[in-house]
């Protein structure tokens, strides 16, 4: 190998170290990545639940929402395995009724 090969390998080395360390910087100051949000209840973080095919079956497993592997997204975290809280807007609006 010649040296330019060895300072481009140096070189891209170096940009993706430089980027994994941004990225974990950003994720644990950046509430939206995930990384400060609770495990969700139903799965218990994992993000899959038993399928419904093999909670009722006689022994077979599989279905199309399975694939046949016996576990199925979760319907609480939709497969991302964390708790995240909904933005919800409430408007109070006050009733004409005379005084």
């Amino acid at each position: 190998m010649g040296p330019i090969v060895l300072t481009q390998l140096a070189t891209g080395l170096s940009v993706l170290a430089g980027a994994a360390l941004v990225k974990s910087v950003m994720d644990q100051n950046n509430p939206m990545a995930g990384g400060s949000f609770p495990r969700c209840p139903s799965c218990n973080g994992t993000g899959r639940v038993s399928c419904f095919c093999s909670r009722w079956s006689d022994g077979d497993v599989g279905c199309r929402t399975c694939s046949g592997s016996g576990r199925m997204a979760c319907n609480s975290c939709g497969g991302t395995g964390t708790g995240r809280p909904l933005p919800a807007q409430i408007t109070v609006r006050r009733s004409n009724t005379p005084s």
